[in-house]
């Protein structure tokens, strides 16, 4: 019971530090009281922290890698990295602890343990930043991923919400009927999801819809938007924890009342976050290096909130191809390289980028696309590389891009391994 306290102290501290009307300097300061409190308190209850300095400059960058390689060694009850796996067989508990682990698509699954005052406060933060409007009256939450957690389970003991969850693995048909019959008013999924929910006409009339665990794709925005008359939100969320919503405003803010962010400049206005979870006690992530690619927006949102908005999460650093060319070994991001696709034609609606060697690229388009537009296509990837002086030889094919539910959508993918420096 004193566990669940934790949601409506955490839903009132994340409205109060994301109110309109507080300043960033004012916000900032609420932030680095939390983190040195963090700092000093629950950082040096881990191994991997026990003498580490409560400064957060000087502390070591950490990544999945590591934390994956010495998991027992950050966090503070040394639970092994095979203990939370043998636990996910048959359940997600740890004795009071909640498990639980990414889907691992991408080849190197990540795995997470938390508390159950943790998990509440979860609970709390999410409602305050995507759904506080609507808690005058039950909601019907679906959540459509390929793997559950012992997270989801909290909201059910919310009065006010009722959350199923569909296991999309399963594939649309064996939940279909399932999913209109609970008629959400709220519906979180993957993007490939919602657009294959919206091309197949389910009937659904949601009050919010919020694309998660997958970067979202500009081509699928007005699909879904249009299918479902709503605009559509983003909840960025992984095994490392909540680090971003959409206001109401329709801009991705971070979640820096819960995880301080540094930045590291990746070229082309891009940067990858470093995070630090300092909410977070039983797991301790500081200047955890993240794979992901942001491009921040420099102007304040007109929502008001102080917390930093982003323009868009562009992909991976895994994703980003790596072509030699007359200055030698180039990097292209994922939306430099889609962009390169989809404005040649606008009848491309959907495509995969393949980077399959050092010079070899694949372009994927649906059978049914026009000849002319997919050679546009070609010839836009082909002007980029020759812009930048790159070499690459480009191999079109055509043929059927299915809903694949076993592995995240990347629409640019790099499977060159031995390319990448």
């Amino acid at each position: 019971m004193i566990a669940r306290l934790n949601a409506p102290i955490s839903f009132l501290s994340t409205r109060y530090l994301s109110r309109p009307g507080l300043t960033r300097a004012r916000f900032l300061q609420h932030q680095e009281r939390a983190l040195g409190k963090w700092l000093h308190r629950a950082v040096p209850k881990v191994p991997a922290f026990v003498d580490a300095p409560p400064h957060l400059s000087i502390l070591p960058v950490m990544d999945k890698a590591q934390l994956m390689a010495n998991f027992a060694q950050y966090n503070s009850q040394g639970i092994s990295a095979d203990q939370v796996r043998g636990a996910l067989k048959s359940g997600d508990q740890i004795g009071a602890l909640t498990v639980g682990a990414s889907t691992g698509t991408s080849g190197n699954q990540g795995l997470f343990v938390i508390s159950d005052a943790e998990r509440f406060r979860w609970l709390g933060s999410i409602l305050a930043k995507t759904m506080a409007d609507l808690l005058w009256h039950k909601q019907r939450v679906a959540i459509l991923l390929p793997r559950g957690t012992g997270l989801y389970d909290s909201a059910n003991q919310i009065q006010r919400l009722q959350l199923r969850f569909f296991d999309v693995t399963r594939g649309p048909d064996a939940w279909r009927a399932e999913l209109e019959a609970f008629d959400p008013t709220v519906i979180v999924a993957a993007p490939k999801v919602l657009r294959a929910m919206a091309e197949e006409k389910f009937s659904l009339r949601p009050l919010r819809v919020f694309s998660a665990a997958e970067t979202l794709d500009p081509l699928d925005r007005p699909v879904i938007e249009a299918a479902f008359g709503r605009g559509l939100g983003q909840i960025y969320m992984a095994t490392e924890g909540l680090l971003g919503t959409t206001c109401r405003h329709g801009r991705l803010h971070l979640a820096e009342d819960s995880v301080h962010f540094e930045f590291e400049p990746v070229g082309d206005g891009l940067v990858t976050p470093l995070i630090s979870s300092f909410r977070r006690g039983t797991q301790i992530l500081a200047r955890y290096r993240m794979n992901d690619l942001l491009r921040l927006d420099p102007e304040p949102c007109s929502c008001g909130t102080p917390l930093q908005a982003v323009t868009e999460i562009v992909g991976r650093m895994d994703d980003c191809f790596h072509l030699h060319g007359a200055r030698g070994l180039q990097m292209l991001t994922p939306d430099v390289l889609r962009n390169a696709v989809v404005m040649a034609d606008h009848r491309i609606s959907d495509f995969r980028v393949i980077q399959t060697g050092p010079r070899t690229v694949e372009l994927a388009l649906p059978a049914d696309l026009p000849p002319g537009a997919g050679l546009a296509a070609r010839h836009g990837l082909q002007s980029l590389f020759d812009a930048r002086g790159l070499h690459a030889k480009i191999a079109l094919t055509y043929g059927p891009l299915p809903l694949d539910v076993s592995r995240k959508l990347r629409r640019v993918e790099c499977r060159a391994q031995s390319v990448k420096p």
